[in-house]
């Protein structure tokens, strides 16, 4: 998103080094989001594409077993482009440490519930100077997400699943949260601005989550094609702003080698449409939103190593950026790596002793 100054709006409390720290473009490129995934234009958890960050599909669990993944999602970027060219930069360098747990329940073999939800340690926007920064931390949103296996068939040779998800996104932080700008020394009243969507740890919207997954395995030579769609419908926030409506496909190819190290590779294109704003609101003036500069199309490849130990698995991926098309001059994505790990066990039913039959 492009933000430009507005003299109208901050001039009368700000100098020329104030005007210069609000002429800045912002847009978070990210995982699941998911990750982290943390991508473009704030779509998701102030600046996340996908709020599902984690591994690298979900499908269902067994009935009756549990799930607990934690996962640490890093994301970083400096380049900005106009369309798919490389332009000057707007400000120094956009970062956001991300922490990101899923709980999940099987609560049979076709039916999952999983609950997902993230704390941001930090989001920052440097300027090139220290006075241009903006920083923020704190709760993202909560991710309801049910799943439910349509289709399932296993062989000797092959193993097939067809799942479909339907979810929620409910705001827990802020998403108008503000930026000190100017200081009165001679009353010692102090002037804020709404920070930007970058900075933000939500949107401050309810958005629904669609998902299909379809997998693949072959046991006997460990290997597996399995393919994701998902699909975000965006709500409005109390600002007046609907971020743009988010759409992802990922096809993946993975295969065990040393019995317990998963190698998988991913390939997913996404789409990110543009901002909606209510036609009353002057987006520019009130919150330094250039509109027509938001949205995007990107393709990205993705490796990812996993190792597995009984009910333990250890994961790291990284995401590379192979094009990247952003409507007007955005921020790009850039650095995006993810860590985490899966913990699944299996919840024991309790059952009732008996009672002995009584003496006659």
């Amino acid at each position: 998103m492009y933000y430009k100054a507005n003299k109208s709006f901050v001039g009368f409390f700000m100098d020329y080094q104030m005007l210069n720290q609000m002429r800045t473009l912002t847009l978070l490129t990210i995982l699941n989001l998911p990750l982290l995934k943390l991508y473009s234009q704030g779509c998701c958890s102030g600046g996340s594409g996908s709020p599902i960050a984690g591994g690298a599909s979900q499908g269902v669990l067994q009935e009756r077993q549990f799930e607990i993944a934690p996962n640490y999602q890093y994301t970083g970027t400096n380049k900005f482009m106009v369309g798919d060219k490389d332009t000057t930069k707007l400000f120094d360098y956009l970062f956001s440490n991300y922490l990101y747990m899923r709980f999940a329940y099987g609560v049979t073999d076709r039916f999952t519930m999983s609950i997902e939800s993230g704390y941001f340690f930090n989001k920052t926007q440097y300027g090139f100077q220290k006075s241009d920064t903006i920083k923020s931390s704190g709760i993202g949103d909560l991710i309801i997400f049910p799943r439910y296996s349509v289709y399932t068939r296993n062989t000797e040779k092959t193993r097939t699943e067809i799942t479909l998800g339907m979810g929620m996104k409910i705001p827990l932080g802020k998403h108008n949260d503000s930026t000190l700008v100017f200081t009165d020394q001679n009353t010692g009243q102090k002037y804020y601005t709404t920070s930007p969507p970058t900075v933000q740890t939500t949107t401050g919207a309810n958005d629904f989550i669609f998902y299909s997954f379809v997998y693949r395995g072959y046991p006997e030579t460990k290997f597996r094609v399995f393919t994701n769609i998902l699909y975000i419908k965006n709500g409005w926030n109390s600002l007046g702003q609907k971020f743009g409506d988010y759409a992802s496909v990922g096809l993946f190819a993975s295969k065990t080698v040393l019995k317990k190290l998963g190698i998988t590779l991913q390939i997913r294109g996404e789409w990110v449409d543009s901002m909606k704003y209510d036609k009353n609101i002057d987006m520019l003036a009130l919150y330094n939103i250039d509109v027509k500069s938001t949205g995007s199309k990107k393709v990205f490849f993705a490796p990812q190593l996993s190792f597995t130990q009984n009910d333990f698995t250890i994961y790291a991926m990284s995401e590379i950026p192979l094009y990247q098309y952003l409507n007007g001059t955005q921020v790009a994505s850039q650095q995006q790596f993810t860590a985490g790990i899966s913990y699944r066990f299996f919840v024991k039913r309790k059952v009732k002793p008996t009672e002995p039959d009584k003496l006659n």
